[in-house]
């Protein structure tokens, strides 16, 4: 049986502070943490969406690849754990992280007020999307393009008003993705505003020859794992904040963009240049 303190001193934890690492290490929290669970287990049960490509999707033998997969099997291999992805919706993933049925999130989700009063988040992000836009190819070039021109939206985003209010659009509201994208391939609209994780996901489905996503986001959406809010600072969500510091250190997050054909983002680059750590002093040694 592995023991947490051997998991605990692997190099991804270097990067956490002292502090917490004592803290975390407690004698008393790793009688009873997931950590230990998990290694006991000899398996790590992380919740990922389905059906989200490039980010987790069913390849053609049924098994689940994509980004998130990539990085959940980052975790169980430095583990030395067994992976076990499962499946989840936008609508049941802090439910079965609640209930014991996943260990840790890590599934296109929003970091939010609102959810870290129900769930130990996860910092840093590991990922983030923004509404954008996806038209014809050549049909737009700038967010100053739709001005006074139908643009097709999700009834209810909380992005349509200040797109409005900021360029001008007419925007043609409706209840549901495939009605808008139908009527922007009907030519009633002549852009589909929405968030760019999603576009880039029909853009990937080879579904959408022709299109394009012409603009930057309008601003960023975080994306953060999650683990069960009792654990955040007890030994299993110290080392996925340690995990979750390495994705973003290393540059293993540049790489996947790379590997999976993702426009690459300027968070991404940003957030990899502040994190980055200096072992320049190790040349020679």
């Amino acid at each position: 049986m592995k023991s947490i303190a051997k998991v605990l001193s692997l190099p991804v934890l270097a990067a956490l502070a002292g502090a917490t690492f004592l803290a975390a290490t407690a004698p008393a929290q790793a009688a009873d943490g997931r950590l230990q669970e998990i290694l006991d287990r000899g398996t790590v049960r992380v919740g990922v969406l389905g059906a989200f490509k490039p980010w987790s999707f069913p390849s053609t033998d049924g098994t689940q690849e994509g980004i998130e997969i990539d990085l959940a099997k980052s975790v169980a291999d430095t583990l030395g754990v067994d992976l076990e992805p499962v499946v989840v919706t936008s609508a049941n993933r802090m439910q079965f992280l609640q209930q014991g049925k996943i260990d840790v999130i890590i599934g296109g989700m929003y970091d939010t007020a609102e959810r870290r009063k129900i769930i130990g988040i996860i910092e840093p992000a590991y990922w983030t999307s923004g509404p954008t836009l996806m038209a014809k190819e050549g049909a737009i070039a700038s967010w100053e393009d739709i001005k006074d021109k139908p643009v097709c939206a999700k009834q209810g985003a909380n992005y349509n008003k200040q797109v409005q209010r900021e360029y001008g659009p007419r925007l043609v509201a409706f209840t549901g993705n495939t009605e808008g994208k139908a009527a922007l391939r009907a030519g009633k609209c002549v852009a589909w505003l929405y968030d760019d994780a999603s576009i880039m996901a029909d853009l990937a489905s080879g579904e959408w020859d022709g299109y394009e996503m012409p603009v930057s986001v309008l601003f960023n959406n975080p994306w953060a794992s999650a683990v069960p809010i009792e654990e955040l600072d007890k030994p299993w969500g110290v080392f996925m904040t340690g995990m979750a510091y390495r994705w973003q250190a290393d540059g293993k997050l540049l790489e996947l963009e790379k590997k999976w054909g993702v426009k690459p983002s300027d968070w991404l680059a940003e957030q990899h240049k502040r994190l980055e750590w200096d072992e320049s002093y190790l040349d020679g040694q």
